[in-house]
């Protein structure tokens, strides 16, 4: 009996560090777009513009088979009148969509109303694992904020400042607990990249948290710093989400954003870095876009989502090839 336990946990542990496989018996690569179009006071257009501007054409002509689905209430959750509130229970279901994608093996990739989706889809990477145990979550997070205010410290009052705070469990616990995020999120399991604009009391919050952070021009040379702060995420924890702010990009991409800041990296650039991450690192298992712009005059800014999406999925299956 010991012996057949023993062996029974190092097939799991084989499987933890060797990462999910998103391939079907053919070698196809299967991509989930989930669409979470939840906002804190409503729904947004956004995700399905994002699942519907020529992505799935794009990733069919790849070789990957495509599937979409959507979060949605209850016809009893739907009942419920307050915005925060229906977003935290959207969250949970969010969390049930891709713990049902990483248990099928289909590799997701949300497309996100807005970046307080983030405690939803890291709740369903928690609870993905093999046992009912939850499992460490490691994040990059690309944004021109950390977005780690709480109501103690905002500004705006806008939700859309939290989510980090929020899943690193600064604030809203019963909102990180409706998303399946328990426990909260390790400081030292965030890497944050491209932040260039903090309110000061934030500030104080980040500077006394171990969050680590890369620059605007780590990301667009794709320097050492990214790698060693990703091969230290995969050291410690058992997979990692990629999570993109539209506003991490240049402004010249994201015009109508009504959050942009200047001197971000470009889609091509993180384009690539995405395709490197993915390609080397098996724990890397997810990557959500959050918050496309109302307005895109020439369609710029779905034409980013596209080109990063592409990349990270280039990589994957880059490295799923690598595995067969």
């Amino acid at each position: 009996m010991r012996a057949a336990l023993a062996a029974a946990a190092l097939i799991l542990s084989a499987k933890s560090v060797d990462g999910q496989r998103y391939t079907d018996a053919s070698g196809r690569l299967r991509v989930a777009l989930v669409k979470q179009p939840f906002l804190p006071n409503g729904t947004s257009p956004g995700p399905t513009t994002m699942a519907d501007g020529g992505i799935q054409a794009i990733l069919t002509r790849a070789g990957a088979t495509v599937r979409v689905a959507e979060v949605r209430l209850t016809p009893e959750e739907d009942t419920e009148y307050g915005g925060w509130k229906r977003l935290s229970m959207a969250l949970g279901h969010f969390a049930d969509v891709v713990v049902q994608n990483e248990r099928e093996g289909w590799f997701t990739v949300a497309l996100e109303a807005t970046c307080p989706s983030t405690p939803g889809l890291v709740g369903g990477l928690q609870h993905s694992g093999l046992t009912a145990a939850p499992i460490k979550i490691g994040m990059l997070w690309l944004d021109a904020h950390p977005d780690f205010n709480t109501p103690e410290t905002t500004r705006s009052g806008s939700l859309g400042g939290m989510p980090v705070a929020v899943a690193t469990g600064r604030a809203l616990q019963r909102m990180r607990l409706e998303a399946k995020l328990d426990p909260p999120l390790d400081d030292r399991h965030v890497v944050m990249g491209g932040v260039r604009l903090t309110d000061p009391l934030e500030q104080e919050l980040l500077a006394k948290s171990a969050i680590e952070q890369v620059t605007v021009d780590d990301l667009r040379n794709m320097t050492p710093a990214v790698f060693a702060q990703l091969d230290r995420l995969s050291r410690s924890v058992d997979k990692i989400y990629v999570h993109i702010d539209m506003d991490v990009l240049d402004p010249r991409e994201v015009m109508g954003h009504q959050n942009k800041v200047p001197n971000g990296p470009s889609s091509e650039q993180l384009a690539r870095l995405f395709e490197a991450i993915f390609e080397r690192y098996p724990k890397a298992s997810a990557i959500g876009f959050a918050t496309i712009p109302a307005e895109d005059d020439g369609k710029l800014s779905l034409g980013a989502v596209n080109r990063m999406i592409e990349g990270a999925i280039r990589g994957v299956m880059a490295r799923e090839a690598h595995r067969r």
